[in-house]
């Protein structure tokens, strides 16, 4: 149990923010079109098709999340293996259609990977996009994690927040020795299967082997054969009677998470997560996980038995417990709902989780009006600016206008000298007496002569605007006052 009142509708707000709309949904198809007239423009690669798979077609994407493509060489046919050697080639020879495109940037081949993947990012839509060759593994696994989340909605919601506050603490990058995205669903999926009651059944419920090995023969074939298997599997556990149901709510099941995993630092020097079986497993007695090599081993359930967790590191292993814990404690006790907003999110996402909240604070105040409590205007687009800026890390694009400057209001009855004699001091000051210098100046000023300008003449601010010609003050052109001391506001120079 959390406990904690103000949990589950933060955690609602949060996921309002992050979960992709429509729009999301067509940007990201736009760019795979794109990208497939691209790729038929390439001799070798006319008749392959370009396909997407992973958080996209499972459904667990953010609204930033990346594009995960496949180029696959024999859609429908038989399955064949594609060496390394020509997957290098075959993106070598995309890599270079790209550039002569001219619409995408950020072009990264990496070539020595385990599996070759091309980064690109779209120039318009400013989506990342991984296209490797032939990746049926990666779509297969990724309707497996589709078809998951149909079996109960909380798993999404748990794997959407997971993964925010992974990239949030700086975890969720398998380069720098953490997780990568795929290996947090299957921590998901493993507290779903050992909560009590279990919500998740163990995968070999759903398919009793690993099925990226009945990935052979004709390609079409196969796919059908798996997905029959496991459909007919799902609906016999959904429908059954005899099992109890799990009533807990996101909050509590994401407090638990963190508990579970707070220790994993510990637990992985014997144990390995088995979503496959469901609980965890000796890696000792486990003849397919030896011998040990990695820090921590989260097997593959569809692809036995590799470790999805591989890239995790041991010093980095100790520095994500620490995250579990902290989080843990924070979501049990802290009631301050930006404080939770401020441990499970990253900075643009807080941001605009503060802004709304600031929004609705002045509607309900009533402060309609679109001056600030100071009087001063506030343009909404210099805050959407800035929130692009702080989560982006870069300048802002270059169709937004720069930001107007300043414009100083200044007193004219105060900062004219000929009124210095008869304005009132203000109390507890006196007016510094005029230098002969000074009055000599002002005696110029006053026959419509310009006077000498005079570095000597002092360092207040009234002195320097004595030196300037008529119509001028600190190098703008200004507007001549009204009688009275009327505040006035200077002209730009053109």
């Amino acid at each position: 149990m959390s406990g904690n009142p103000i949990l589950d509708p933060t955690l609602q707000e949060i996921l309002q923010v992050i979960k992709p709309s429509r729009a999301d949904w067509d940007t990201r198809i736009r760019v795979i079109d794109q990208l497939r007239d691209i790729l038929q423009s390439v001799e070798c690669l006319r008749g392959a098709t370009l396909q997407p798979f992973g958080s996209f077609v499972s459904n667990l994407f953010t609204r930033w999340g990346d594009l995960d493509l496949s180029v696959d060489l024999f859609s429908g046919s038989s399955i064949l293996f594609t060496g390394k050697k020509q997957k290098q080639t075959l993106l070598g020879h995309l890599l270079r259609a790209l550039r002569a495109n001219g619409g995408w940037y950020k072009l990264q081949f990496v070539i020595h990977a385990r599996v070759p993947i091309l980064k690109v990012v779209s120039g318009h839509q400013r989506i990342s996009c991984d296209i490797s060759i032939d990746n049926l593994e990666g779509l297969l696994k990724s309707r497996f994690l589709f078809w998951i989340s149909e079996i109960d909605g909380r798993f999404r919601d748990l794997v959407l927040l997971v993964k925010e506050w992974a990239k949030a603490h700086n975890i969720n990058d398998s380069k720098c020795g953490t997780f990568n995205s795929y290996s947090l669903s299957l921590l998901v999926i493993f507290h779903l299967q050992t909560c009590v009651p279990a919500i998740l059944p163990p995968l070999r419920v759903l398919y009793p082997r690993s099925a990226v090995d009945d990935l052979t023969g004709v390609r079409k074939t196969a796919e059908e054969s798996i997905m029959q298997v496991s459909a007919a599997n799902i609906a016999r556990f959904k429908s059954g009677t005899a099992k109890s149901v799990n009533r807990s709510s996101l909050s509590e099941l994401l407090v638990s998470f963190f508990a579970k995993f707070s220790d994993i630092n510990v637990k992985a020097q014997e144990l390995g997560v088995c979503p496959f079986t469901g609980r965890w497993e000796n890696i000792s007695s486990n003849t397919r996980w030896l011998p040990k090599t990695y820090s921590l081993y989260v097997e593959d359930p569809f692809e036995q038995p590799q470790n999805a967790a591989r890239s995790v590191s041991r010093r980095n292993l100790d520095r994500i417990a620490q995250v579990f814990q902290m989080t843990c404690r924070r979501l049990a006790s802290d009631c301050n709902r930006n404080s939770i907003i401020a441990v499970l999110t990253a900075p643009h996402i807080q941001q605009s989780l503060y802004s709304t909240t600031n929004a609705a604070q002045h509607h309900a105040n009533g402060m309609h009006n679109p001056r600030n409590l100071h009087g001063q205007s506030r343009p909404w687009n210099q805050q959407i600016q800035q929130n692009w800026s702080q989560s982006n890390n870069t300048q802002n694009p270059p169709h937004w206008p720069a930001p107007p400057r300043s414009r100083p209001q200044q007193n004219w009855a105060h900062n004219n000298p000929r009124n210095l004699q008869w304005q009132q001091p203000v109390q507890g000051q006196s007016w510094p007496a005029m230098t002969q210098t000074q009055t000599q100046q002002k005696s110029q000023y006053k026959n419509g002569m310009r006077p000498m300008k005079n570095t000597s003449a002092g360092s207040s601010q009234n002195q320097v605007h004595i030196g300037k010609p008529p119509g001028q003050m600190n190098g703008m052109n200004s507007v001549r006052p009204n009688q009275g001391g009327h505040m006035w506001r200077p002209r730009s120079e053109q």
